[in-house]
């Protein structure tokens, strides 16, 4: 040590020349930020965490035609309509509470002008400020108490752009009316308010339109000429629509969903009549001819009818509907409306039920057959059956033939369950013929529709099944309606030729409903008459009483001699009580089938009953 002491090391002090001028430069900064703030051209708030304006640049009150100074204090969810929805509103109070990031929305806005404008709003947390001495930071934000910056872009322009585009994805060219897209809009929207607004009728109409004969139009006069009638009738739909909706909330919306058809959607309808009277009025608007550029066109509408509760409809359930009451329209006679009829509709789809399931039935066993007794009118012995198919559906249980048969001929399935019904049948006569040996045994008749013999080799079916089953040809007989074998020429009556070759008998069913031209016959290959149910009816007195119709007699006695003469036996259809059956006997009938002697019954019964005759 030299005797000199030392003293403390001493701190670091800041000057206070150097003090002075990290504030000037902050300020300077702060400046700078105010100033670029206020000459931003995007329109800008700053938001205490209140909720009010603290301060708004140059572009914001321009925005609203007002001065920056007015919109301090304003409170910013009243000043953009924050609070009409609760998500916006919420998502806006976590963004001034810094909890969220950024709150993005867009509101339309009413200028002091009276124009109205779109602007796209967002709102985020202003940066926090650095601590006081650790740099030059500062912001125009925070350090003056702002808790979010709110930016406002006009869209305006964009959003009027969208619209012309909209209009013309949603309108028809041709027609100018709401095309299929906007249709389908409103009608989903309709049927939503329908459903859970409590102020609607909560009910729905619509009356679903076409052209009747206009495709003529088109195809004769050009499309031109098309495009402008469709323009005409859509001026008077929309005329119709609007003095119906006078007086009420909202005009029926007239909308062109493609080609000829239009639609008269009716949102919160008051029921049926409200719909008849649109549709009747609309009917009445289109009688009146068209003059289109000194052409005069007279069309005719079909319109279809559908009015219910919103409430478990559904667009396309609601579109399915309307599409079959057009189609009943049309079919009832054009030029006319015609209501939805749920009966009507239950029906169909029971039919287009069983259409779609025949085939799939055939395979899967679901058909069945009865039999009925033909019994000789002069010794009422039982001389064959009559094989009647059922099909027993898993949906509807037993099915009698006029459910089904017509389905069958139409979609062809009726070949598949016709060879079906000839295999079993021979089966089962067969059967019949080993069990009693000890009597004369007894034939199947089997109906066999007109299409068998047209889509299918019916001769090698036949003889196939004949040689499979072992069953006689003579055993067998083979029912055609009598207007199916009218007129048969070519290929139906050589093979009707071909099988009365083989010795199958060939029998006429439902005489007397059609052409009853015993000459034609003797030209065919028939062996049996059977007479309409409808002659026999006629009997069901006793001879003598008051109401007998002796016309049915004397007819049906002509028939049976003339049949006679040309070697045919005749079987009288419906037989139900013992004088009928003696009437019928009386005058030469051969052979009678009807509930007198035994309803269709199982195979089984048929089998008891020929054990009894034994």
């Amino acid at each position: 040590m030299n005797g000199t002491s030392e003293g403390p090391i001493p701190t670091t002090v800041t000057a206070p020349g150097f003090r002075a001028g990290v504030t000037e430069r902050r300020r300077t900064r702060e400046s700078d930020y105010r100033a670029a703030f206020a000459a931003a051209p995007l329109p800008l708030a700053v938001v205490d965490s209140e909720g009010l304006v603290l301060s708004a640049n140059d572009a914001l009150a321009a925005l609203f035609g007002t001065a920056p100074g007015a919109l301090t204090g304003s409170v910013v969810a009243e000043l953009i309509d924050l609070t009409s929805d609760a998500r916006t509103w919420h998502a806006y109070r976590e963004v001034l509470r810094g909890r969220q990031a950024r709150l993005r929305c867009t509101r339309r806005l009413k200028h002091p002008d009276g124009h109205s404008l779109w602007v796209q709003i967002t709102v985020s947390p202003m940066p926090m400020p650095e601590p006081a001495g650790r740099g030059e930071g500062g912001t125009v934000g925070r350090d003056a108490g702002g808790a979010a910056l709110l930016a406002a872009t006009d869209i305006s322009a964009r959003r009027e752009l969208q619209a012309r585009l909209r209009h013309v994805q949603m309108h028809d060219p041709v027609t100018r009316l709401p095309n299929r897209n906007l249709f389908f809009e409103r009608l989903a929207s309709a049927l939503e308010a329908g459903t859970y607004d409590d102020t609607s009728t909560g009910r729905i109409g619509l009356c679903y339109l076409d052209l009747d004969g206009f495709k003529a139009v088109n195809d004769t006069l050009g499309h031109r000429v098309g495009d402008r009638l469709l323009a005409a009738v859509a001026e008077r739909l929309t005329r119709c629509a609007d003095r119906a909706g006078y007086g009420r909330p909202a005009a029926p919306l007239v909308a062109r969903l493609g080609g000829d058809e239009f639609a008269l959607l009716v949102e919160d309808s008051t029921g049926t009549d409200q719909l008849v009277d649109l549709a009747d009025t609309a009917l009445a608007a289109l009688q009146e001819p068209f003059d289109l550029s000194g052409q005069r066109l007279a069309v005719s509408a079909s319109i279809g009818v559908v009015e219910r509760r919103a409430a478990g409809t559904t667009t396309t359930g609601l579109m399915q509907a309307a599409d079959t009451t057009l189609y009943w329209a049309k079919t009832d006679g054009k030029a006319r409306w015609t209501l939805f009829d749920p009966e009507r509709n239950a029906h169909r789809m029971t039919r287009q039920a069983l259409a779609s399931s025949l085939r799939p039935a055939v395979e899967r066993g679901e058909f069945v057959l009865d039999y009925q007794p033909l019994v000789g009118l002069d010794d009422e012995g039982v001389h064959g059956v009559e094989a009647l198919v059922r099909w027993q559906h898993p949906q509807f249980g037993l099915l009698t033939p006029n459910r089904f048969i017509g389905l069958a001929e139409e979609d062809g399935s009726i070949v598949q369950l016709g060879r079906w019904v000839l295999r079993s049948a021979c089966r089962q006569a067969r059967s019949w013929q080993l069990e009693h040996p000890e009597r004369e045994p007894v034939f199947v008749s089997v109906n066999v529709a007109v299409r068998q013999v047209w889509d299918s080799d019916l001769v090698a079916d036949v003889a196939e099944i004949l040689a499979e089953t072992g069953l006689p040809a003579r055993l067998l007989q083979l029912e055609l309606t009598e207007s199916a074998v009218m007129g048969s020429a070519g290929r139906p009556l050589q093979a009707l030729q071909a099988l009365s070759d083989m010795g199958v008998r060939i029998a006429i069913d439902d005489f007397g409903t059609g052409y009853s031209n015993l000459a034609y016959l003797s030209r065919l290959p028939v062996s049996v008459l059977k007479l309409d149910g409808s002659f026999v009816r006629g009997f069901q007195y006793e001879e003598g009483e008051a109401h007998t119709n002796r016309a049915d007699e004397v007819i049906v006695e002509a028939m049976v001699q003339l049949a006679h003469r040309l070697g045919l036996t005749v079987v009288a259809e419906c037989v139900e009580t013992a004088s009928q059956a003696a009437r019928l006997r009386k005058i030469g009938c051969d052979t009678g089938q009807g509930w007198l002697y035994s309803r269709p019954v199982a195979a089984d019964r048929i089998s008891v009953l020929l054990r009894g005759a034994s």
